[in-house]
């Protein structure tokens, strides 16, 4: 499964904003790949920041 799944699942499941370090140690992810993936699913706006360093899936 690809990287951005991934963290978009665990964003849906948890239900509450997460930050990259409660999204890697939830996944089991590399720190490095959930920040590039994160900057991706920014870009392509299906992450909202809710509070500053915090993420969470769009609705």
């Amino acid at each position: 499964m690809e990287v951005k799944n991934i963290i978009l699942e665990v964003l849906k499941k948890e239900g509450n904003p997460l930050s990259a370090g409660q999204i890697t140690e939830i996944s089991g992810l590399d720190r490095k790949e959930v920040d590039k993936a994160m900057k991706v699913l920014k870009d392509e706006e299906l992450i909202v920041s809710p509070k500053r360093c915090y993420w969470e899936a769009k609705k």
